[in-house]
């Protein structure tokens, strides 16, 4: 896993729709699922990021980000 990548969903906000401004690493769970079930992840970075972020909790990883959560506040 990237450091960088990591880092970046405790420190980017969702630029638009119901989640606007909320962190990725905070967006619900249930967003994510949707968005993988409708395959509709936008492209680029953003979509990268909210892929990211449904693999690390489909598969209970959620722990990778404490430290680096705990360390943006």
């Amino acid at each position: 896993m990237n450091f960088e990548i990591l880092t970046s969903l405790v420190s980017s906000k969702m630029p638009y729709g119901k989640y606007k401004d909320t962190l990725i690493c905070d967006i619900p769970t249930y967003y994510l699922e949707w968005l993988a079930r409708e395959k509709a992840f936008p492209k680029g970075k953003l979509g990268m990021q909210l892929q990211t972020m449904y693999e690390i909790r489909i598969n209970g990883l959620e722990e990778l980000l404490s430290p680096l959560k705990k360390k943006s506040i």
